[in-house]
């Protein structure tokens, strides 16, 4: 259920010259804690997340105030600052085990939780438990308050992997469902579109004859997603009258689009904290594939209800699965990738021309993987444009076992345009000790995917177990580390450490001063691309009048537009050194 990747977690103090530790944050715990992600806001603060177990002779003060007894894992939350200082700390209980899986950073500035919950109504979740587990979705302030929460879920397992914010400012949330009557496999994708208040508005199921689960999601320009699943299934058979619904890896795409349109649709009964449901019943209510047919309203939940079968079947042991969802959550397209051996997806992108997607391979050359492997587990990207179609598939190597971390695009100065990719993982060994196992390294390739130089973080002082779990690079070509440190096991702290690196500051392409988004309607960031101690940020109408006055020492601000009337405004951004401007449409 929490999923937490072995390696020594080395950036506490760097030997390479060209890099530096901006600020490093130590988050104590004397217990087990979890850490599941790091989110980074649009102003370019963090929400370090995760799930925690405080010590029995402790009592935590819930988010509501009262003081109780802890029971199991909690949700546990710690937001930093631009400089990495805590700006507060928060837990979220149910009466049983809670673990917090997934965070959304949203547009608004506040933050989407997703977890797994064991809980029954009470203390901090309000909603009742519906089967083994559920999904428990909490929306926070920046603050940190609760705005909204709510549980889905149905009679069987359920499980959160993934949320993001679509371009409606609603939500996609994926995660896993295991229900043997209704499903494709033994573990199949699940999928929710929410409005902004997180009210369901569909449902959607996809998955293949085994073993489906999501370990990426990312938002589309077009308000969709695209989800990647590390799969171990083939295509979905499912006889009716006698005869088999099956499908081709090797037809053509007429071909395939008619044989997809006889698969099945499927549906599973689910419920929410408003109202309850009955048992899941299989439905049979017309045709599957990229377009199907909609399966009745629930009566229950008032949600339509759609299912995707895999169309195709695995070349190996595992394989990536990567599906394009449009803004309705309808499957738009879907493509197996793999070799013979074991493939597993994890991270995504978008590019100027569709999206790039990265994870581990243990495949030669085999099945549709056309790049060979060198020794234990190598980097494998591969690159598609908008339609699914395959522009180049890449092969890297750090010797041993290679784990892909995060995968980020070097765009142009406009943002449409892809200069390259930086990529980041960590090394681990494989049953023998090396000089460079276990150690985070950087990747710098060109908008080919050929690579442009790589480098080693190689850290002084480690304590006995450090671990890696996540990595994201800033706008301003920082990278933020993120993972957990300790000197015996169970006693984890979170640990947090923000690298410059002049070679990748120099990739990235930089405005004086740059507003987003632009319309505005209740608010907009202000980024300002220079080096600066403090700036002022003065708003003026047509008329040469100042209408608002910000101080800031962040790279980025958020400015609240609401009270503005509709019309133009100039925003001036001054400093010790320069003084620039850019135009705010307030729509």
């Amino acid at each position: 259920m929490v999923k937490i990747y072995s390696v020594l977690f080395s950036a506490i103090c760097l030997t390479a010259s060209a890099q530096e530790v901006q600020w490093q944050k130590d988050i104590k715990s004397s217990t087990q804690d979890f850490l599941s992600t790091l989110s980074v806001t649009v102003d370019g603060q963090f929400l370090v997340s995760g799930s925690s177990i405080q010590p029995p002779k402790m009592t935590s003060v819930s988010s509501s105030g009262g003081a109780r007894q802890n029971n199991g894992y909690d949700f546990h939350l710690v937001k930093l600052d631009q400089d990495g200082r805590e700006v507060w700390e928060k837990f979220f209980q149910g009466q049983n085990h809670d673990f917090l899986t997934a965070t959304v950073a949203t547009q608004e500035g506040g933050f989407l939780l997703a977890g797994t919950t064991l809980s029954p109504e009470g203390l901090d979740k309000k909603g009742r438990a519906f089967g083994g587990s559920d999904i428990w979705l909490i929306k926070i302030a920046e603050n940190g308050t609760e705005e909204w929460q709510r549980t889905i879920g149905t009679a069987g397992n359920d499980e959160a992997r993934a949320v993001v914010q679509s371009t409606d400012l609603g939500y996609f949330v994926a995660g896993s469902i295991q229900d043997k009557e209704t499903g494709y496999g033994s573990k199949d994708v699940w999928l929710l579109k929410l409005d902004k208040n997180g009210k369901p508005t569909k449902e959607i199921v996809l998955g293949g004859s085994g073993l489906d689960e999501v370990e990426k999601m990312i938002p589309t320009a077009d308000g969709g997603a695209l989800i990647g699943i590390y799969s171990r299934s083939g295509k979905f058979t499912e006889k009716k009258s006698g005869a088999a619904s099956t499908t081709s890896k090797n037809s053509s795409p007429t071909e395939k689009s008619e044989t997809i349109d006889r698969t099945l649709s499927r549906s599973v009964a689910f419920f929410t904290d408003e109202k309850d449901g009955p048992e899941p019943q299989r439905s049979t209510s017309g045709p599957a594939g990229t377009a199907p047919a909609k399966s009745p309203v629930s009566k229950n939940s008032g949600v339509p209800r759609t299912s995707f079968a895999k169309d195709s079947e695995n070349y190996g042991e595992g394989d990536f699965w990567i599906i394009k969802l449009d803004k309705e959550g309808n499957v738009e397209w879907q493509k197996n990738v793999g070799g013979k051996g074991d493939d597993h997806i994890r991270a995504m992108a978008l590019t100027g021309s569709g999206f790039v997607v990265g994870g581990e391979s243990r495949s030669d050359n085999s099945g549709n993987k056309t790049s060979g492997v060198e020794e234990g587990t190598d980097l494998w990207i591969i690159a598609l444009d908008h339609s699914g179609n395959e522009q180049f598939q890449k092969s890297y190597s750090f010797g041993n076992r290679d784990v892909l971390m995060s995968l980020n695009t070097i765009w142009d100065k406009k943002g449409t345009a892809s200069r390259g990719y930086l990529v980041g993982g960590y090394t681990q060994s494989e049953g023998r000790k090396e000089k460079d196992d276990e150690t985070f390294w950087m990747l710098h390739l060109d908008e080919k995917g050929d690579e442009v130089w790589r480098k080693y973080i190689e850290g002084k002082s480690r304590e006995k177990v450090e671990r890696l779990v996540s990595a994201a690079m800033l706008f301003d070509g920082s990278f933020v580390l993120a993972g957990t440190s300790a000197k015996e096991l169970g006693k984890e702290n979170w640990k947090v450490v923000k690298l410059g690196d002049s070679q990748v500051k120099e990739l990235i392409e930089k405005q004086e001063i740059r507003i987003y988004p632009n319309p505005v309607s209740d608010y907009c960031y202000v980024e300002i691309g220079f080096d600066f101690k403090e700036a002022t940020i003065e708003l003026y109408d047509m008329g040469g009048r100042l209408v608002d006055t910000v101080k800031t020492k962040n790279r980025v601000t958020k400015i609240i537009t609401q009270p503005l009337i509709q019309g133009v405004f100039l925003a001036v951004v001054k400093t010790e050194t320069k003084i620039v401007n850019a135009k705010i449409i307030k729509k």
